[in-house]
C-alpha cells in the first residue's frame, strides 16, 4: 500500500488530501486569511507560513511525515513540459521561488512538497503542470509572426479524465482520439490525440469561449480601439478580459448557481448570456473536431460547471452529439490526478520525469 500526500495550493486556500493506493482517505481544505497573506512580498515568501499550518494540520488528523513514501504538489509555472510525473529537482525550484514565467499561487505545490519530502526522507513530485506542451507544430501558427500561440490550459485535469474516459470507451489513453472541455472559471478546449494534445485554446491569454470571468475570444480591432481611448489603463484592460469579462461583465455574477436561479425564475436576458456562452463552447469543439479531421471517439465534459446537467450539459449536448458521444466527468478532480499521478511513478508503471528548463519540448 502506497501513502501519499498532496498538496494543491490556491490563492487563499491550501488543499490537502491523503490517497492510500487510488484511495483518498482525508481531504482538507485550509483557508488563509487573505490580509495575512497580503504581508508576503511573493508567492514564494509564503512556504514556511504555509507549511506550518500543513504540519499542524497532519498532527492533528495523526499523520507524520514519515507515514508517506511520496509528497506531490500541484505543478506551477515552469518553462513548457510535455506531459508527465516530474520529480521536484533544484532547477524547478529556483525558477518558481524567482517566478521566472509567473507569479500564481500554484509556485508553492513544488516548493512546499519538496520541503515536506526532505523531511520525510522520501521524493516529491509534480505532475501535469499547466504548461504542458504537447502542440503540432501547425497548431502555434498565429496568424502573426510576433505572436506565438501557447499551450497553457487545465492539463492535470485534462489528461485525468481522458485516462478514465479512454478506460469507460475499453480503450488506453494512447490509442484513443479525445476532446476534453473543462468548464470552470476559465475554459479550455483540447484535442487529445494518441495520448498528445496536439491542439489547445489559451484559456489564461484569453483564446476561446467567453466564461463565468473572461472574455474569451473577441472582435481585435474592437479591443484596439478600447486600448488607445485613454478611458483605461494596462491592468484595467487585463481586468476586463480576465476576471471581469465573461458571465460577471454581463450578469455581474461569476457563479453559475446563481445564474442558474436567475433562468429558473424566469430571467430571459440572463438565459441568452447563458446560452450564448454555451453558444461560444460548442463552436470551439466543432472547430476543435474539424481540426481532427472528424476522427473523435469521445467529447469529455469536465470542470465545475459540468455540474449543470439541467442547463448547460443539456444545451451543449444539442449542438455537439453530432461529433461522437458525449462523457460528462463533473470536477476538477485534481488531488486525485496528483495522485494517480504519482502513483504510476512508484508502481513503475511509468517513469519520472526530470525537468530541464527549456530543453523539455
Amino acid at each position: 500500500m502506497y501513502r501519499i500526500l498532496v498538496i494543491n495550493p490556491g490563492s487563499t486556500s491550501t488543499k490537502l488530501a491523503v490517497f492510500e493506493d487510488e484511495k483518498q482517505v482525508v481531504s482538507k481544505t485550509l483557508r488563509h486569511d487573505t490580509e495575512e497573506l497580503k504581508s508576503f512580498k511573493s508567492v514564494a515568501d509564503q512556504y514556511k507560513f504555509r507549511e506550518r499550518i500543513i504540519l499542524n494540520f497532519l498532527k492533528r488528523a495523526g499523520f507524520e511525515l514519515t507515514d508517506f513514501v511520496a509528497i506531490v504538489g500541484r505543478g506551477g509555472l515552469i518553462q513548457p513540459v510535455v506531459s508527465g510525473t516530474y520529480e521536484v529537482n533544484e532547477l524547478m525550484l529556483e525558477e518558481l521561488k524567482q517566478a521566472k514565467n509567473g507569479e500564481h499561487a500554484s509556485n508553492l505545490g513544488a516548493i512546499l512538497a519538496n520541503e515536506l519530502a526532505k523531511a520525510a526522507g522520501v521524493k516529491a513530485y509534480i505532475v501535469d503542470p499547466v504548461v504542458v506542451d504537447e502542440m503540432q507544430p501547425v497548431a502555434r501558427i498565429s496568424g502573426h509572426p510576433s505572436i506565438k500561440r501557447r499551450s497553457i490550459f487545465h492539463a492535470l485535469n485534462q489528461k485525468a479524465v481522458a485516462r478514465k474516459a479512454a478506460f469507460q470507451l475499453g480503450k488506453t489513453y494512447e490509442n484513443v482520439n479525445l476532446i476534453v472541455v473543462h468548464m470552470g472559471g476559465g475554459i479550455s478546449i483540447g484535442a487529445h490525440v494518441k495520448g498528445r494534445v496536439v491542439d489547445v485554446n489559451n484559456a489564461l491569454d484569453g483564446e476561446g469561449p467567453f466564461t463565468p470571468e473572461r472574455s474569451g475570444d473577441l472582435p481585435l480591432t474592437q479591443v484596439i480601439d478600447l486600448c488607445f481611448s485613454g478611458k483605461y489603463n494596462y491592468t484595467e484592460m487585463k481586468r476586463k478580459l480576465t476576471g471581469q469579462g465573461g458571465l460577471v461583465s454581463y450578469l455581474g455574477t461569476n457563479s453559475a448557481q446563481k445564474v442558474q436561479q436567475m433562468i429558473e425564475q424566469g430571467n430571459a436576458h440572463t438565459k441568452l448570456v447563458y446560452r450564448a456562452m454555451v453558444y461560444q463552447i460548442a463552436k470551439w469543439i466543432g472547430k476543435t473536431a474539424a481540426a481532427m479531421k472528424g476522427d473523435v471517439d469521445a467529447v469529455i465534459l469536465t470542470g465545475g460547471l459540468a455540474y449543470d446537467e439541467k442547463f448547460l450539459v443539456k444545451w451543449l449536448k444539442e449542438y455537439i452529439s453530432f461529433i461522437a458521444p458525449v462523457l460528462v466527468f463533473p470536477g476538477g478532480n485534481e488531488e486525485e490526478a496528483l495522485a494517480l499521478g504519482a502513483l504510476r511513478v512508484l508502481r513503475g508503471e511509468e517513469q519520472a520525469r526530470v525537468y530541464r528548463g527549456s530543453e523539455n519540448v
